[in-house]
């Protein structure tokens, strides 16, 4: 784990006036730490044991104000459950269309595509979201002992 990127969110968090938990750090400790980009699910489960007391709105409400500090980015796709990822730089996500396994990538030239468009468009722009969809290595190995 990153313990800068935990002091950094604690302080930020402090700073707006939030009072630091336990359940919440054990929460923002554990969205540093996962690269898998949980659900408030994944993350209930894996630390109900920790605090059997805790309940999913807690996980929810603490995400929420995780997200308004800008310390986490809600990732919804379609039907399926929200999941979270701890905001540490601008970065982009490969999809898994068989098993939903989202991974990372950076690809700086990117920025170039916000400038472009707010050119064309005469937009200022906000944000962006890139999102590559395909079939992982894993899933890829399943499907080729399927034929």
């Amino acid at each position: 784990m990153s313990v800068l990127h935990l002091k950094d969110a604690l302080d930020t968090l402090k700073a707006t006036g939030v009072r630091i938990t336990p359940q919440r750090h054990a929460i923002l400790e554990y969205l540093i730490e996962a690269m898998n980009h949980p659900t408030a699910d994944d993350i209930y489960k894996a630390l109900e044991g920790k605090f059997p007391n805790m309940s999913v709105a807690t996980v929810y409400n603490n995400l929420r104000v995780f997200r308004e500090a800008g310390l986490v980015k809600e990732l919804t796709y379609g039907d399926s459950a929200s999941r979270f990822d701890f905001v540490t730089n601008d970065h982009y996500h490969m999809i898994c269309e068989c098993c939903g396994k989202i991974v990372d990538f950076h690809y700086p030239a990117l920025k170039e595509v916000e400038q472009f468009a707010s050119h064309v468009t005469g937009f200022k722009v906000n944000s962006h979201r890139l999102e590559v969809y395909g079939t992982c290595q894993d899933c890829v190995g399943v499907e080729k002992r399927v034929q």
